[in-house]
């Protein structure tokens, strides 16, 4: 096996037959590219060789540690956001063949192949081709922005400009809202602009905000605001900046602690909360195959979102990127050879 921690020397790994090169993270920030039995389909399942898989923000509390992480990992835990070509196909298995590019929604992707139900991979068109597709990440912000329910002429504000919040912004500004992004970083809130947005607003001072916001909507505030940051403070920013009767969509991954939340306001102006995380896999893969047809119709590029790309074995600097996110960055991907 290969031990190998951010910034380390990386090597190509020869490898046998029948096996395949998978990561993993056996204690916080400490991840090994292991030799593991590749897996073969049951029936109903296709294998999948992998090209790549996107690096998403919820591997970051394993990565880091926090106290419900166990660890080892296992062999390619946490990626879920793969895509690549169908090598095998199990009994049973109809509308997916050999040979096939598709995206997954599988959950071991951080390894050279992985197993899918056949019921769980969208097949990529060939307007598509060589373009990294984390299916899942794109397919998230589909369902996210389906259930946040914009409509043309509404002021939508987006709080948290990275990878979900840029993709919002395109789509909120598409369907003809005004798009106010919000964003502590000058470089995400340039990707909003070119993305849509109609208003930029730094996100340093909270009242501030408050006030520019309230300036800019003649008083109203906004009808929908979409808080993608997660964390507490653009959580509080973003019920402050939704109107009386509007709807609160909560988009930013809250997974490091409790939250709290100002039900006095909650109350007062009425709203609509939505927690617009997805669980069920039936909806995740609608949100793929809406994602798969908005790319291909040019409804957004996917490689202005996915912006830094790694070999397997770098999977440690990725996460580490992705974790401090500097200038010019949205999303990691991981590609295989």
């Amino acid at each position: 096996m290969l031990k190998v921690a951010p910034g380390e020397r990386r090597m190509s790994l020869p490898i046998s037959d029948k096996m395949m090169h998978a990561a993993v993270l056996t204690a916080p920030r400490k991840l090994e590219i292991r030799e593991v039995q590749r897996p073969d389909p049951s029936p109903g399942e296709v294998r999948v060789r992998l090209e790549g898989c996107g690096v998403c923000s919820s591997n970051l509390p394993t990565w880091e540690g926090m106290p419900w992480s166990q660890y080892p990992t296992e062999p390619g835990a946490l990626g879920h956001e793969g895509w690549g070509w169908i090598d095998a196909v199990g009994r049973g298995v109809t509308g997916a063949r050999e040979g096939d590019r598709v995206v997954t929604l599988s959950y071991h992707s951080y390894a050279e192949y992985d197993i899918a139900a056949a019921s769980a991979v969208v097949v990529l068109p060939p307007a598509l081709t060589s373009i990294a597709f984390p299916g899942e990440a794109f397919g998230c912000a589909m369902n996210i922005f389906r259930r946040s329910d914009v409509r043309e002429n509404q002021t939508v504000a987006i709080v948290g400009i990275g990878f979900l919040g840029a993709m919002l912004t395109r789509l909120a500004a598409n369907a003809g809202a005004r798009v106010i992004a919000i964003s502590r970083r000058p470089y995400a809130l340039e990707v909003a602009r070119r993305m849509g947005a109609h208003e930029l607003v730094m996100m340093d001072d909270h009242h501030r905000i408050i006030d520019q916001v309230r300036n800019l909507t003649a008083g109203a505030m906004c009808e929908r605001v979409i808080e993608a940051a997660g964390k507490q403070w653009p959580l509080d920013l973003a019920a402050e900046l939704t109107g009386t009767r509007a709807k609160l969509v909560i988009a930013g991954y809250h997974q490091d602690g409790p939250r709290q939340v100002n039900m006095q306001l909650w109350n007062w102006r009425g709203l609509d909360v939505v927690n617009a995380h997805e669980r069920n896999a039936e909806t995740y893969v609608e949100g793929i195959r809406a994602a798969v047809e908005g790319a291909e119709a040019g409804l957004f590029n996917p490689e202005d979102l996915c912006t830094h790309h790694f070999p397997l074995a770098s999977l440690p600097d990725a996460l580490e990127t992705t974790l401090s996110r500097p200038d010019g960055f949205l999303k990691a991907t991981v590609k295989y050879d």
